[in-house]
């Protein structure tokens, strides 16, 4: 897989501040957001290695690990712990009268180019001459998770769509069931980082959000949705035209309808998620509106209406 610069791809320099980071991600996740690039693959696949980038360097411990292992820093904790094992058998060999640490090769794998060295022992290769292991066995660490975001609107979650991600530079097919929630994650098994020496790979954790639409609050699967209503139709009764998410419907309005007053539209709400053929339903709420501006003669007739 290939290696990704994180810094190079948020465009700031290694010494950059949280706050830099932060701000760079923002403006460049504006320019190449989906919406604004509809059907261009090329600002999809920045986009996310923006949110892939973001991820790794707004997290203190993950931007650590990072600036130290660079290309290796999703195998840190291993190497870490790989290193410990190896002076505790180097200890454990020279207490036998054995050889001390020269029966690893006389390195104490302390940091440059050692760090290189052994990396290259434990995760493949072995350093140049001693074979595929060094002599050694290889050991296996399974990939690390990842962790990357998908932002969709309200409307695109009222029906399944078969989506194409680009994750640490990989394009990954996956199918978004309808009524996916805000904040609600998936898991793709086997997406994550690559594994070591034959390991297998992590999973691919994606977060959605969903932003709150200007029309619609979503309660779960139901929708909530509020209408104005004129005075004449509330008083009199009459029929109008309301917008859902799945289309125009015509509702009749009792005569004598008050402000408040609150009307379900079965089946109209999101998809339940992951069960074919349920919706939740959709809850409007009439705002009744009085008439302003009224004319000499209109006035006069609410006169007279109150009169009676």
């Amino acid at each position: 897989m290939a290696f990704i610069d994180y810094y190079k791809i948020l465009g700031v320099d290694k010494t950059a501040s949280d706050k830099d980071i932060k701000s760079a991600y923002r403006k460049l996740a504006r320019k190449h957001h989906p919406d604004l690039n509809p059907n261009n693959a090329e600002s999809n696949k920045i986009f996310q290695q923006l949110n892939e980038a973001n991820e790794v360097l707004s997290d203190p411990e993950k931007r650590k690990k990072y600036d130290k292992y660079g290309e290796n820093w999703q195998h840190g904790e291993a190497y870490e712990q790989a290193q410990q094992q190896q002076r505790r058998q180097s200890s454990y060999s020279g207490g036998f009268g054995g050889g001390g640490a020269q029966d690893f090769g006389g390195s104490d794998f302390g940091g440059g180019s050692d760090f290189s060295e052994f990396f290259n022992s434990m995760f493949g290769g072995g350093p140049p001459g001693s074979g595929a292991g060094g002599g050694r066995q290889q050991q296996r660490y399974r990939g690390q998770d990842l962790n990357a975001t998908y932002q969709m609107s309200l409307r695109d979650a009222m029906e399944s769509k078969k989506q194409t991600l680009t994750v640490n530079g990989k394009n990954i097919r996956l199918t978004i069931p309808a009524g996916i929630e805000n904040g609600q994650t998936i898991k793709i098994a086997g997406h994550g980082a690559a594994g070591a020496n034959g390991a297998p790979a992590g999973d691919l954790y994606i977060t959605f959000t969903i932003p709150d639409d200007p029309e619609f609050k979503r309660t779960g699967s139901d929708l909530h949705k509020a209408i104005n209503l004129d005075l004449y139709t509330a008083v009199l009764g009459g029929e109008i035209t309301a917008e859902t998410l799945s289309g125009k419907v015509k509702l009749k309005v009792a005569a004598g309808t008050q402000s408040g007053t609150k009307v379900k539209l079965k089946g109209k709400g999101v998809p339940v998620y992951k069960k074919d053929g349920q919706f939740g339903d959709l809850y409007i709420t009439y705002n009744v509106q009085l008439p302003t501006n009224l004319s000499a003669k209109q006035r006069e007739l609410f006169e007279e209406l109150a009169k009676s």
